[in-house]
This record gives structure tokens, sequence and C-alpha cells, in this order.
């Protein structure tokens, strides 16, 4: 069975998603995933920027098994297409059936805001009110519709893009203020979502308490926070090992991880109160299986 990208926007939703994304970070950061690095070739289609990778990224966990396939090629966007593209195949763990093959591009896109929804609502307060977002994408879109589930009070929308029209779109799409960098960078909460290749934010824009969610920059050779971010912060990760591999803003900065997400949610870490915090997103297998997962549900249970 091949499930189209329609039929997974029909059936996954950020209510079921984020806290089953909770879950699959707890777990594994308790061991309960067997999940090894995956594994990334560069495609050698282009010179700089427009040579894209594709990745195998395979999972078991609880009663399934997946293996997702994703590339990335950031400049599609100037074709185009999407820079993301990626299936997810889903299997019985009991005995190695394959149960569904699904188009991955929303899947990723989903779970990796519903990631960061997951590390906004552990590390920031309730009373968090200004969010600024640098980039104005897809993920920018998805991120603030998953961010707003956790954080309803969520009213001061701060979006900065390199392009002032993109901004200026997305402001006036989602209710929020084209600013610029400096001043959505002052927010409480500041989620960068860019294809920078060098850092673009800079510790002295910040406030002192501070959370950072970065998504962008997917590479171990890019950057979107300067070293002040990084050195002046407490630093999480889904992963610390693969953080630290992974991540150009985790190592080019000389820094390292100081705790997993699903370990502060479990209770088994503590992140600091009152001190600026960067949380490096790098995405993980057991995500994609667990969206993978509630799309299967969803569609078995529609069938009967």
């Amino acid at each position: 069975m091949f499930i189209t990208e329609a039929e997974v926007r029909s059936a996954l939703t950020y209510d079921a998603l984020i806290p089953g994304i909770r879950q699959a970070l707890v777990d594994y950061s308790a061991g309960r995933v067997d999940q090894p690095p995956r594994m990334v070739m560069r495609a050698g289609n282009a010179e700089g920027h427009r040579n894209g990778w594709f990745a195998v990224m395979p999972v078991i966990a609880g009663d399934v098994m997946a293996v997702k396939t994703v590339t990335f090629y950031p400049a599609n966007d100037e074709l185009g297409l999407h820079t993301h593209m990626a299936t997810v195949e889903l299997l019985r763990r009991s005995t190695g059936e394959p149960l569904a093959i699904m188009d991955g591009r929303l899947i990723t896109e989903m779970r990796t805001a519903a990631v960061s929804a997951v590390a906004l609502d552990v590390l920031a307060g309730a009373d968090v009110r200004s969010l600024g977002i640098l980039g104005s994408g897809v993920q920018a879109r998805s991120h603030l519709k998953a961010l707003r589930m956790v954080r309803p009070g969520l009213s001061d929308i701060r979006i900065w893009s390199r392009t002032k029209e993109n901004a200026n779109r997305l402001a006036n799409e989602v209710g929020a203020r084209a600013m610029t960098m400096e001043q959505a960078a002052a927010a409480d909460v500041v989620l960068t979502v860019t294809s920078a290749a060098t850092p673009i934010l800079e510790g002295r824009w910040l406030a002192p308490h501070a959370l950072v969610i970065a998504v962008g920059a997917t590479g171990a050779t890019m950057r979107e926070l300067d070293d002040e971010v990084m050195s002046s912060s407490f630093v999480v990760a889904e992963c610390k090992a693969a953080a630290e591999r992974e991540s150009g803003d985790v190592r080019l900065s000389g820094t390292s991880v100081d705790a997993e997400i699903g370990a502060i949610a479990s209770g088994t870490a503590v992140s600091p109160k009152g001190k600026r915090i960067v949380f490096k997103s790098v995405g993980m297998a057991i995500e994609d299986l667990t969206a993978a997962r509630l799309v299967w549900q969803t569609r078995a249970s529609e069938s009967k």
C-alpha cells in the first residue's frame, strides 16, 4: 500500500503527533529505541549550495520498524521544488511484513515542527508571549501552527526573512509583523528555520532568558547561530551524539550538548531556570516512525 501526501495530510494531526513525539523522545533517551546513526551521502550533482544529499534512517521501536530515505537539495526552491523529499516504509516488527510505504515529505515537515513544539512546552514558561521567526518558508508556517498548539498565548509574532517580500507575505498570512532581524531576535522565543551556511543570529541580540529553537542549517558544516549564542546557552538536543556529530552549530562552535530533551521531559535531567537555552534539532528516525505509525493506525481504523 502506498499512502500519498494528500492521504498523510488527512490522517496526521498535531493533536495526536505532538504527544506521540514527546513520548518517543522520552523513550529514546531512556534507551527503549534501537536507532543507528543515519547514513548520509552527498549526491555530487553540483558544486556549492546546489550539492544535495541523500540519507537513510532506520529504526526499531515497539511493535514496528521503519526506514526513511530523504533527500535535501537546498537549491530546489530556485526550481519551484521542495528542498526536502522523502519516503517512509513501515514494517511489522514481529514478522518483517511491510505495512505501508508512504510519502515522507509532509511527515518530515510535521514531525520536525512537533519536536520543536515539545521543546517549547518543556523548556519555556507558560507566560511566553513573543516569538521571533527567522525564515519564511515551509517550516516557518508549520512551526507556527505547532508552537501555538502548546503555547496559544503567543500573540507577538515577529517575522524576518532575507527577502522582505516573503517576510511581509507570511506576516500577513498569520497575523504577525515583519521586522528587522535584531527586533525578531529580541523575542522570548526565537525560531531559526533558514538554510544559512554561516551564522545569522548573534548572541548580543538575544534576551538573557531567551529560548532559541534552531532547526535550519542542516549539516555539519552549516550554521545559523554564532559562537556567543552557543557559548552563553544551556544546549539541549534530541540526541546528544547526533547533534555533536551532525550539527555545525554545535561542532563549529566548540560547544557540547548539555542534555537531551527526552530526559528533561521525563524528569531525569533538569534545564536551568532564567538562563538562555538553545534547543538544536537535527531530526531522528524515531520521529518519522512515530508519525508513520499514526498515519497507518488512522488509515486502518478508517477502513474498518
